[in-house]
């Protein structure tokens, strides 16, 4: 029996007509604001790890949920909850042919095959709608490609808002204030990007040596034209007591002929004299030094020659090899890992070796910066994706500000989300293109080296890695406009999600506790962070990546939190009577 459900409050929305003859039968599951019940198909059984359960499927215009039961009026909840917004693909298996049901053959049903590499598997009975389940999963996983809104809108069109304003948490003036810039007499915020006419994927303002704007428009505009994209090398952060600075930027087109740009070299030197300290600007090129050349054929290039500048390459890999490394080591654990070849196939993968990378070209960055007090340039080919990674894991290490929750929420804001991550094709929101090439879990791989941080010094973050799961999921699940869309300009000007979504943000400062580390020292994380990037100590995510897979037992595992729940919440109220003491031995010291 099938029973299709629909809220007539949002059929208007996209084009439907409500029927007001369906059958109403009760749903255990609390919906979100204009998240309405599509569709329920009671004849189907969830294959998982622990074997095959009926149940029934329920798809709203936000989650497939599966409730397991026999049938009857009242189901369990199961633990199946996905948002619609992390599938990837949804596969019909077995054919069009009912046969294989007849015969009580679990090989005739559905897949849903999601963002993060999860599957789920479902057998269809002979009475049940195969065609409606993966139309409606269609239909909302992917609204996109079917003329529809992405849910982050119709959701915020019927909510509340919250006491905390996501949007406004970040401010690009409010940041650069805090970094001394209004004060400095070598850098200057400029607005040249105010209508984002200059360059379409960075932000509207930024900041620049002063020589540099003493030069005029004509002079910013040569230099926009030698990089790609127009992205020229800006100002990401700076220590107010050296001076010594981390800037980015896109690859130089230089071509096979290796053009040459004096405005360029100009406005690098420019940089470098804003430290007293520097003898010269070390560019760190995220790319392996044959990938660069080789986009030498297509126009790009790197920096020859330069004579106040270094070059150095990190061989740091593209969003396609990134991609395929994923992929493989998450098949390492899921459905089921294979123990005997684990570590082989790990090592295949070559997934840890990609962080080891990062890591290292991201402690180069902090050595330079803070040791040698050296002024340094980072860039990859477009510089919204490696160079993103960088510069965001050095501010982590040199910066404490970021590793609070509030500063780790400007820095992703700053460094991801006004850069131009081009966050809307790398997840591919509400689109069906399952093999788009331009998808890659760049956002996850960053989030994968923090964490590798943040189990070095476990009490140097204001956050746990509850609050970086929670982002990942956030980031597929379409709910927030944080990270809808490719660019600044798109997401802020043309489709305006500060005014017509929910800042993913408003949620995490309402819900802070959620996600506070009791084990954060204010005090002690005044320094500078030095992170050990030696391969032997990198470890695999598995609460992230196999949290599917109930035979993986991880400290944030059912078996052990249910057992362990007591004494952990005795530990934390510990912890936080021992922070409350100490903040008052401060405050009376002062």
């Amino acid at each position: 029996m099938s029973t299709n459900f629909d809220d007539s409050r949002n059929s208007s929305d996209i084009g439907e007509t409500p029927n007001s003859s369906m059958l109403q039968e009760p749903i255990d599951i609390k919906l979100l604001a204009a998240e309405s019940v599509i569709w329920t198909e009671k004849n189907v059984a969830y294959i998982g790890p622990f074997g095959k359960f009926p149940g029934k499927v329920v798809i709203t215009r936000y989650r497939m949920v599966f409730l397991v039961g026999d049938g009857g009026k009242h189901y369990e909840r199961w633990k199946l909850d996905v948002p619609l917004g992390h599938v990837s693909k949804v596969e019909k298996v077995g054919g069009q042919s009912r046969s294989a049901a007849m015969r009580g053959d679990d090989n005739y049903g559905f897949i849903v095959l999601c963002k993060d590499y999860r599957t789920y598997k479902f057998a269809c009975l002979p009475t049940s709608n195969r065609k409606n389940i993966c139309d409606s999963l269609n239909r909302y996983a992917f609204p996109i490609s079917h003329n529809f809104p992405l849910f982050a809108f119709v959701h915020a069109a019927e909510s509340p808002r919250l006491m905390r304003d996501g949007w406004k948490i970040y401010s690009a003036e409010r940041e650069y204030e805090r970094l001394g810039i209004p004060s400095s007499r070598l850098w200057e915020m400029v607005d040249i990007n105010k209508d984002y006419k200059f360059s379409e994927t960075y932000p509207r303002v930024f900041v620049i040596p002063k020589a540099t704007v003493e030069k005029g428009k004509a002079f910013l505009k040569k230099l926009g034209e030698y990089r790609s994209k127009e992205r020229i090398p800006v100002l990401s952060w700076i220590d107010q007591n050296t001076l010594a600075s981390i800037s980015r930027c896109s690859q130089p087109m230089t071509g096979l002929a290796s053009k040459k740009c004096n405005e360029d070299e100009i406005h690098l030197t420019n940089i470098m004299n804003a430290n007293a300290n520097c003898r010269e600007l070390l560019i760190l090129d995220a790319r392996p030094a044959v990938n660069a050349k080789l986009n030498k054929a297509k126009g790009g290039g790197y920096e020859e020659n330069y004579t106040t500048a270094s070059l150095t390459f990190l061989n740091i890999h593209n969003i396609h090899v990134v991609r395929d490394s994923l992929k493989r080591m998450v098949s390492t654990l899921l459905p089921r890992v294979d123990e005997k070849n684990f570590y082989k196939a790990l090592d295949e993968s070559k997934w840890l070796h990609h962080v080891q990378s990062i890591l290292e070209g991201a402690v180069k960055a902090v050595f330079n910066v803070d040791t040698e007090k050296q002024s340094i340039l980072v860039h990859c080919s477009d510089g919204w994706d490696r160079t993103a990674q960088l510069t965001s894991l050095a501010m982590i290490q040199l910066d404490p500000y970021y590793r609070t929750i509030e500063g780790f929420i400007v820095l992703i804001e700053k460094e991801w989300c006004s850069f131009g991550h081009k966050f809307g094709e790398r997840i591919g929101h509400g689109d069906d293109s399952h093999g788009d090439g331009e998808r890659s879990p760049i956002f996850v791989q960053f989030f994968d080296c923090l964490w590798q941080i943040m189990r070095q010094f476990p009490w140097a973050f204001e956050f746990t890695q509850d609050l970086l799961i929670y982002i990942l999921d956030e980031l597929y699940s379409c709910r927030y406009g944080t990270f809808l869309f490719n660019s600044e300009k798109i997401r802020l000007l043309d489709n305006k999600c500060a005014e017509t979504t929910i800042s993913l943000w408003s949620y995490v400062l309402e819900n802070k506790k959620k996600f506070t580390n009791p084990m954060f020292r204010v005090r002690k994380t005044k320094k500078v962070l030095y992170v050990n990037p030696s391969f032997c100590v990198l470890q695999v995510w598995v609460d992230y990546y196999a949290r599917s897979n109930p035979h993986v037992i991880t400290p944030q595992h059912e078996d052990i939190q249910h057992a362990g729940h007591q004494y952990v919440n005795e530990r934390k109220n510990l912890m936080e009577e021992i922070i409350a003491l100490e903040e008052s031995v401060n405050n009376a010291a002062e």
